[in-house]
């Protein structure tokens, strides 16, 4: 299975993403053209080198004067640009995700009101446009990004001085749930466009899949800075074809805790978005009994459950193992009819599989097998059983 990962270790802009996508392989002249048909533009591409770094360098020629366009005009050029669907269906994505994080910070709920100024520039629909085709046309199963450089400092803009990032560009690394981190350069290194194109695109890993390289790629910035301004993209060939995630493991040892309180806190913390949780019987100094509570969780929650843990146990701290990857199956819930003595039952099953589509494994949904037990009076271990193997008749086991 292929990956595209983009590595914006000097931040990301629209014409970036072109230029990288484009020296990863995508078809330049189909490109090019695909967004000279769409947008009243020109667009020269050339190699340059930025700090000892060969990259594309995009260039967009705009007419000199461009009128302030609003959301819904640029819904309708985008539309009538007759792109290939996926295309259309990403641009139009996009600009959603830019126009819903301006009127998130501007207090603008009406969408049909709502200005782009920057954004809103045929340079920035060039970028959008021509990114989505060149993107798409690295044909790649999976794209990631690692956290993000957005630069520091302030920078001017239609609404005065803003900090870096500026707030529609921070609105959309909450929204795409995109790692990022602060840089020495007193500059914009991270623009809203670059941030929405990324956002729809990929998912926020902390370092690169396990994987082999099939080929690099680099897109040039406009800035000179002290290192070099590109964003790296690689395509590479992933290890596994299980799903890379990232979680964190939190662990803290609590004694004088009850039982009902750690079955509680167990439940609390599944609730609160605790992928598992784990609590072991332990000993601890002067032969004190005592457990170990492990949680699994996303890097995002695991302030909120480190308090949880604290406030429900007592516990002075709690230990967070570094972020790390972890391999896991795609799984889906499905719904199956099966017969138990005479009657027809429905419950749930998980179907895991690979990202190639092969089926690893069908699990029972339990709770809805211990009431079709009680129902029926059939053990529920032969309930499950039953439920598993009506499912594995009904789901093949490669998905074409």
């Amino acid at each position: 299975m292929k990956a595209l990962i983009f590595n914006p270790f000097s931040g990301a802009a629209g014409d970036m993403i072109l230029g990288c996508a484009l020296d990863l392989g995508a078809d330049r002249k189909a490109i090019l053209e695909l967004i000279e048909s769409s947008v009243s533009v020109s667009v020269d591409v050339k190699e340059v080198v930025k700090k000892g770094i060969k990259a594309l360098d995009v260039r967009i020629n705009v007419p000199d004067k461009e009128p302030v366009r609003t959301y819904p005009e640029l819904v309708d050029i985008i539309k009538a640009a007759k792109l290939p669907s996926k295309v259309e269906v990403s641009a139009l994505d996009i600009f959603l995700k830019m126009a819903e994080a301006e009127a998130s910070v501007h207090g603008q709920p009406d969408l049909e009101k709502l200005h782009f100024h920057e954004v809103g520039q045929s340079d920035a629909l060039a970028d959008v446009i021509g990114s989505s085709a060149a993107i798409h046309a690295l044909n790649c199963d999976f794209v990631y990004c690692t956290p993000i450089n957005v630069g520091s400092g302030t920078i001017e803009c239609a609404h005065g001085t803003l900090p870096v990032p500026a707030p529609a560009t921070l609105e959309l690394l909450k929204r795409g749930k995109l790692y990022f981190r602060g840089g020495s350069e007193q500059k914009e290194l991270l623009t809203p466009t670059g941030a929405a194109i990324l956002a729809h695109f990929s998912r926020s890993v902390e370092a690169f899949p396990q994987g082999r390289v099939i080929s690099i790629g680099y897109g040039a910035g406009d800035s000179e800075l002290a290192g070099p301004n590109v964003l790296q993209g690689v395509v590479s060939e992933l290890d596994s074809c299980l799903i890379p995630d990232m979680i964190e493991m939190l662990e803290t040892n609590a004694d004088d805790v009850s039982g009902e309180v750690l079955g509680n806190l167990f439940e609390e913390l599944l609730a609160m978005g605790a992928r598992d949780v784990a609590i072991i019987p332990a000993t601890m100094k002067k032969g004190r009994p005592a457990h170990i509570i492990k949680v699994i969780a996303k890097p995002e929650d695991t302030a909120k459950l480190a308090r949880k843990i604290i406030t429900e146990t007592g516990s002075l701290g709690v230990r967070v193992v570094p972020t790390r990857h972890r391999l896991m199956a795609a799984r889906k819930i499905e719904m199956i009819k099966l017969e138990v003595e005479g009657h027809i039952y429905e419950t749930a099953v998980k179907i895991a599989r690979d990202s190639g589509g092969i089926l690893l494994n069908i699990s029972a949904e339990f709770e809805d097998c211990k009431k079709i037990a009680k129902t029926s009076g059939v053990p529920v271990k032969e309930v499950m059983r039953k439920a598993e193997e009506a499912a594995r008749k009904l789901f093949p086991e490669t998905l074409k």
